[in-house]
């Protein structure tokens, strides 16, 4: 089967850039491991730059994100049971959207669904130094060959496409941090209108939302705790103490429908391109959580890549040559802000009430300066691409 690019991953960034190139007028296919229904379950965090809400319109799927998603303009931080807000429109003019990741994939699923083969096996990527690399894999029992121009890996931390790269060529970069964050969603009106992020002496604690009858909490727990251990009522009562009274007084809480611990690393592969693979997203990079790069640095991926991509159909390699050089500038920023915001906010094993103070008073420097506001905010709202 021949194609000119085969995407290795059915999840966002993988469909995003499949959407792009489809209505560009190339011709692309998606291997995805899972069913589409695995794919579409799968609960993500929800909070967009700007750049990606431009590069969704711009693929032709935000129409539902225009209408259902929630406009942030700023953020609440709070410690030593007081809050403050950052304002986004006032410090520079920008925001972020509140859209599940899972709604942004069901709506990519929609336009372009067609282009994934669900349910491969066994993926195997030859030749990738060559001007015909292959991606062989197993379907039903059966072994198939895809020939193409070139193959990208958005098949996440655990994939394959990254393996393929020697060991001698590829440097791993990593930090793992020793607690995890443990998600309730529940069928709850949210706290806040805007997200909520607290620093305790307990531990950290979130306040998102998915829509105004949808709620995400998250507190810092053990990444090896049983979820047993975590009861609704526990889950809630220990929420409620590390959040400012305000909120706490005016959390409405009820069962969970969905429960979790995700652990929390900084991760980065260096190149993000080999011959004719080029790596996105998870397959490259992973961030903590905290201040929700994830998908957006997956995003600003796609971006790179896919003006790369055009540039070399039209003749000009120098897009594809400097993808790995320009992403990795901007995930190493990502990286960088937040692994700040992750120490600042957390409670470490060990800390002692000398580190607590110094949190509480770098978010009392932030409280009180507009330039380190606006240094958070770019931060946050994301650089551009």
């Amino acid at each position: 089967m021949p194609t000119q690019v085969c995407i290795i991953g059915g999840g966002p960034s993988g469909m995003l850039l499949a959407q792009l190139l489809k209505t560009a007028g190339h011709d692309v296919v998606v291997l995805e491991r899972q069913s589409r229904a695995y794919v579409l379950a799968r609960i993500r965090a929800g909070v967009l730059e700007q750049g990606t809400v431009d590069m969704l319109r711009k693929a032709g799927v935000a129409s539902r994100l225009d209408r259902e998603g929630y406009v942030h303009g700023g953020t609440l931080l709070a410690a030593k049971n007081q809050q403050f807000r950052i304002d986004f429109d006032d410090l520079i003019s920008k925001n972020v959207t509140v859209y599940g990741q899972t709604e942004v994939t069901k709506d990519l699923y929609d336009a372009c669904g067609d282009l994934v083969i669900h349910g491969v096996a066994n993926v195997d990527l030859a030749d990738l130094h060559s001007k015909a690399p292959v991606v062989s894999y197993q379907l039903d029992g059966t072994v198939h060959h895809i020939k193409c121009d070139f193959v990208i890996g958005c098949d996440g931390y655990h994939g394959v496409s990254r393996r393929a790269i020697p060991s001698d060529v590829l440097t791993e970069y990593e930090r793992v941090y020793p607690f995890g964050w443990l998600g309730v969603l529940s069928e709850t009106p949210p706290v806040s209108q805007e997200l909520i992020y607290a620093n305790h002496s307990r531990g950290f604690a979130l306040c998102s939302m998915r829509n105004e009858a949808l709620s995400r909490y998250y507190i810092q727990s053990p990444v090896d705790d049983p979820l047993d251990k975590w009861t609704d009522d526990a889950f809630w009562d220990e929420l409620r103490r590390r959040l400012p009274q305000e909120a706490a007084e005016n959390l409405i809480t009820g069962p969970s429908i969905e429960k979790s611990i995700a652990p929390l690393r900084s991760f980065v592969a260096e190149p993000m391109r080999w011959g004719a693979l080029f790596l996105v997203g998870d397959a490259a990079h992973i961030v903590p959580p905290t201040g929700a790069k994830g998908l957006n640095l997956a995003v600003s991926d796609v971006h790179y890549l896919f003006e790369g991509l055009i540039q070399h159909y039209a003749g000009d390699d120098t897009g594809l040559d400097r993808y790995s050089e320009k992403a990795l500038t901007r995930v190493w920023s990502a990286i960088r802000f937040s692994w700040w915001f992750t120490t600042t906010m957390h409670s470490f094993p060990g800390q002692s009430e000398f580190d607590q103070k110094i949190q509480e008073s770098e978010l009392a420097l932030l409280a009180g300066s507009r330039s380190a506001q606006t240094n958070f905010a770019e931060n946050y709202v994301g650089r551009p691409f």
